[in-house]
C-alpha cells in the first residue's frame, strides 16, 4: 500500500508567487477542507519564494506560509510500496523460506531497530541448501540452538536452549561404536539413533551436542553423563536422513544475506530517476527507506505501472511555463484563474473557472458565498490583501467594480482600513534595498509563449521614485547577461502613484516587439534598454496582451 493513507490535494499558485497566488491558495485550501468534512485533505502550497509584501500580509494575519513544493513529479512514496516487515538476522533459513512462501515474495529485508542490515532472496536460500558440502558450515554460521530445535521440531532434554553451535563438525554416527572414536572430535554435533553405546561414545569424546532421532528415549544414565560433560541432548521425531537434510536450514540468514552495496531507494526519489536504475538490475525487489534512512518497505518494477500521480488544484494561473515543475506528471483537478487562457493541457476533464476580474481572490470570495461558508476574519484579510495587491489599490485597468465591492466587504469582515493597509503592504513590498538583482528580478517574473516565441515579463510596484531608480541600476546589468530561456526579457518598474511604468527590455526581438505593441514615441525612450509606458500599470491586461497581439499580426 502507499505510504500516505489519504493522498492529499495540493492547492498551488504560480512560480515566483505574488500575494494573490499565495493568499488564494491558502483561502481555497481552507474552503475545500471545510466542504469535504475530513473525507479529503487539501494543502496550500507555493511553487517559489514569497516576496516581502506577501510575507507582511501573512504575518499581519498570523498565517503560516504555505508548504514549499519544488516539483510535483511522481516519487517512490507515490508507488504501491509493499510493507514487507523486516526480520531479524537470527531467523533460520527454514523460517525465512516459509515466510517467503506464505507472503508470496522472493526477498526479505533484514533489519535491526528499523535500520536495513541486508536482504536475503529465495535464490540465496537455495544456494545455501544446495552448495553446502562442508560439515563445519553449521558451526561456521554460528547456528543458534533455538533455531536447531525449531527446525527439527526438537526438544532439549539436557542443557540450555540458549547459546550457539560455533565450533566443531556435524557427524552422522552410523558406524560401529568402535569406529566412532576415530571421527568424533571435541565440540562436534553428533546425529544418531537409540544405540546406547554410540550415545555414550559421543559423550566421552566431548561432543558439544547429541541429536537423537525418531523420538528415542534417552536413559537416565545418558542424561546424567551428558550433563556432567556439558553435552546438550536433543530429541527429534525425524529420522536420521531427515535430520541431516534439515540441519542446514537452521542456520541464521545473517550468514547468507547480502549486506554490502545494497541498492535502496528513498521515498523522495523521483520515479523517473529510478526507472533506468531498476531496468539495469536483475533484482526483483528493492528496499525503500524514509528520510531518516529507516526501512519502509519493498518495491518492484511492476509497481511503476500503477504509480499514483500528485493531485493538484491550480490557482491564479493556467500557463504551463508558470506552473510548478513537473506539472506534466501530475493530475490537475481544478483551475481557478483570472488570466488569459494559456498553454496548459490536461489528460482528463477538469473543473475550470476563469472570470475577467482583477484578482483570483475576488472569484474565491464569490465561491465562499456560493457555498454558504462564512469567511473568517483571517481569510477575509488575506483575500482583501490579494485584491489590493493585484489591482494596485483599484488603480489597475484590470480592476472591476466587483473587485472593489468585494475588497470593501472583505475589509469590513477583517476590520481593515483599505488605504492604510495598502500603504503598509506596498511599503513592505517595495523595500528591496537588501535584495540583489537576481532576487529582485525573479520576485515576480512570468514566462509566456506565443507560437515559437517565448518572452518573460517581471514587475515591481513602488510608491517611491528614488527606489525605482535604484532598482533600475541593479537590474539593467543583470538583465543584459541573464539566461532565462526566453527570446525577449521585459521588466516593469511601476510607479503606483503616477500610474505609469518604465519598461526595461533586452533580447534581439525585444525592441521590435515593444515598438509594435506600444507605438513608442521618441520622447518616451529613456535609453537603449528602457522606455516609459504612460497610464500602463498592469502586466496582465495591458503589457502581455499588447505584446501577444503584436506577435500574432
Amino acid at each position: 500500500m502507499s505510504i500516505d493513507k489519504i493522498r492529499p490535494v495540493y492547492v498551488v499558485g504560480h512560480k515566483n508567487p505574488d500575494t494573490d497566488s499565495i493568499c488564494s491558495a491558502i483561502a481555497y485550501a481552507n474552503l475545500k477542507n471545510i466542504l469535504c468534512e475530513g473525507r479529503q485533505t487539501y494543502i496550500a502550497g507555493r511553487a517559489g519564494a514569497m516576496n516581502p509584501e506577501t510575507e507582511f500580509v501573512l504575518k499581519k494575519f498570523h498565517i503560516d506560509a504555505p508548504q514549499y513544493i519544488a516539483h510535483v513529479m511522481t516519487q517512490v512514496r507515490d508507488m504501491e510500496i509493499r510493507e514487507t516487515k523486516g526480520v531479524p538476522g537470527s531467523m533460520s533459513l527454514k523460517r525465512a523460506w516459509e515466510m517467503m512462501r506464505d507472503l508470496g515474495v522472493v526477498t526479505l529485508p533484514i533489519t535491526e531497530d528499523r535500520k536495513l542490515k541486508g536482504v536475503i532472496t529465495i535464490t540465496d536460500i537455495a544456494k545455501a541448501y544446495m552448495d553446502v558440502h562442508d560439515n563445519k558450515m553449521l558451526s561456521t554460521a554460528a547456528s543458534s540452538y533455538k533455531n536447531i530445535l525449531d527446525t527439527l521440531n526438537g526438544e532439549m532434554v539436557v542443557g540450555s536452549e540458549d547459546g550457539y553451535f560455533d565450533k566443531g563438525e556435524v557427524v552422522i554416527a552410523t558406524a560401529n561404536p568402535d569406529l566412532l572414536e576415530d571421527y568424533i572430535h571435541e565440540g562436534d554435533m553428533v546425529v544418531l539413533g537409540n544405540r546406547y553405546e554410540s550415545q555414550l561414545c559421543a559423550i566421552e569424546m566431548n561432543a558439544a551436542a547429541l541429536i537423537i532421532s525418531m523420538d528415542s528415549k534417552v536413559s537416565l544414565t545418558i542424561r546424567k553423563l551428558a550433563e556432567e560433560h556439558g553435552c546438550r541432548v536433543i530429541t527429534t521425531p525425524y529420522d536420521t536422513f531427515t535430520v541431516a537434510r534439515l540441519l542446514n536450514q537452521s542456520m541464521s540468514i545473517s550468514y547468507f544475506m547480502t549486506s554490502e552495496d545494497l541498492l535502496t531507494f528513498n521515498i523522495k526519489d523521483r520515479t523517473e530517476d529510478i526507472k533506468e536504475i531498476m531496468g539495469k538490475k536483475r533484482y526483483r525487489d528493492f528496499p525503500v527507506l524514509d528520510k531518516e534512512d529507516n526501512y519502509v518497505g519493498m518495491i518492484s518494477r511492476r509497481n511503476l505501472i500503477n504509480v499514483k500521480k500528485k493531485q493538484l488544484i491550480l490557482v491564479d494561473h493556467n500557463e504551463e511555463s508558470q506552473a510548478v515543475d513537473g506539472i506534466e506528471f501530475a493530475d490537475i483537478l481544478e483551475i481557478i484563474d483570472h488570466h488569459r487562457l494559456g498553454s496548459l493541457e490536461t489528460m482528463s476533464p477538469v473543473f475550470f473557472r476563469n472570470e475577467p476580474v482583477g484578482c483570483t481572490a475576488t472569484i474565491l470570495a464569490r465561491i465562499y458565498r456560493e457555498n454558504n461558508v462564512e469567511i473568517q476574519p483571517q481569510i477575509a484579510g488575506l483575500l482583501c490583501s490579494a485584491i489590493i495587491s493585484d489591482t494596485l489599490m483599484f488603480r489597475s485597468p484590470t480592476c472591476t467594480a466587483l473587485d472593489r465591492a468585494t475588497a470593501e466587504h472583505l475589509a469590513e469582515l477583517a476590520g481593515l482600513n483599505i488605504e492604510e493597509h495598502a500603504k503598509e503592504m506596498f511599503a513592505a513590498g517595495s523595500d528591496l534595498g537588501s535584495k540583489n538583482a537576481e532576487e529582485i528580478f525573479y520576485q515576480d517574473f512570468k514566462k509566456f509563449n506565443v507560437g515559437d516565441v517565448t518572452f518573460g515579463v517581471g514587475q515591481i510596484n513602488s510608491l517611491n521614485d528614488e527606489e525605482l531608480l535604484e532598482i533600475k541600476s541593479k537590474l539593467l546589468p543583470y538583465m543584459e547577461t541573464a539566461e532565462v530561456g526566453v527570446d525577449a526579457i521585459f521588466f516593469m518598474l511601476t510607479d503606483i502613484m503616477k500610474e505609469s511604468t518604465e519598461l526595461l527590455f533586452f533580447g534581439k526581438l525585444a525592441k521590435q516587439m515593444i515598438e509594435e505593441a506600444f507605438f513608442i514615441r521618441t520622447e518616451d525612450i529613456k535609453d537603449a534598454h528602457s522606455c516609459i509606458l504612460r497610464n500602463i500599470v498592469s502586466r496582465k491586461k495591458q503589457v502581455v496582451p499588447a505584446i501577444v497581439g503584436s506577435l500574432q499580426h
